[in-house]
């Protein structure tokens, strides 16, 4: 919850033309919508929490794709002044990890709920190297009870853009493939086009 709603933040740092509507809305539907999650989530709704998550998800994965469509749209027509599109590229960076990582989050081995309630971490669509220790390495390192946190995907997201692969972490399934070939696409357009498009203009 605070990724997106600090994915809604980052938007209103954005111009107004490379905003899908005004630069508040996307943090005002974030807020709305998380009032019906938190609720779900304070009775125990574990579904409708799941389904709220999605949900919130989709809207903010939707606005900053829209975005990334008008800050092309943009490049080509030079409306906007070169600091503006190096600001809204690196708000937009960022918010492709924030994203991604929720995501993976909420993906990953049924969301942070299923996991929880498995104890250890042994399966899923990434293989995080505490999952390959032998038994008694886990033992002695305290890691039995290892299950993934909010962090590790977010440092996954993270190498994603940069390295535009999973580095230490294996992908396992289809899904969380596409996911990161989708995040790669968009971090390679962000970064390598538009950013040093802008450098070269200033």
């Amino acid at each position: 919850m605070v990724a997106l709603l600090s994915v809604g933040m980052l938007f209103i740092a954005l111009p107004e033309p490379l905003s899908p509507g005004p630069s508040w809305l996307l943090i005002a539907v974030v807020g709305v919508l998380l009032i019906p999650t938190a609720w779900a989530r304070s009775r125990g709704y574990d579904r409708l929490t799941q389904i709220m998550g999605h949900v919130l998800s989709s809207v903010v994965t939707a606005g900053m794709i829209w975005s990334l469509g008008l800050l092309v749209t943009a490049l080509l027509s030079h409306r906007i002044a070169p600091p503006e599109l190096l600001r809204a590229s690196a708000a937009l960076w960022i918010s492709n990890i924030l994203v991604f990582a929720s995501w993976y989050w909420r993906l990953d081995a049924g969301g942070p709920h299923a996991r929880e309630a498995r104890g250890a971490h042994t399966d899923g669509a990434f293989l995080f190297p505490q999952m390959t220790m032998i038994r008694q390495t886990k033992i002695d390192l305290h890691e039995q009870g290892w299950s993934p946190g909010f962090v590790d995907y977010l440092f996954l997201a993270f190498n994603t853009s940069t390295a535009f692969s999973p580095t230490d972490c294996p992908v396992l399934t289809r899904w969380a493939k596409v996911l990161m070939m989708m995040q790669s696409l968009i971090s390679l357009a962000t970064v390598v086009l538009l950013a040093a498009r802008a450098v070269n203009i200033l």
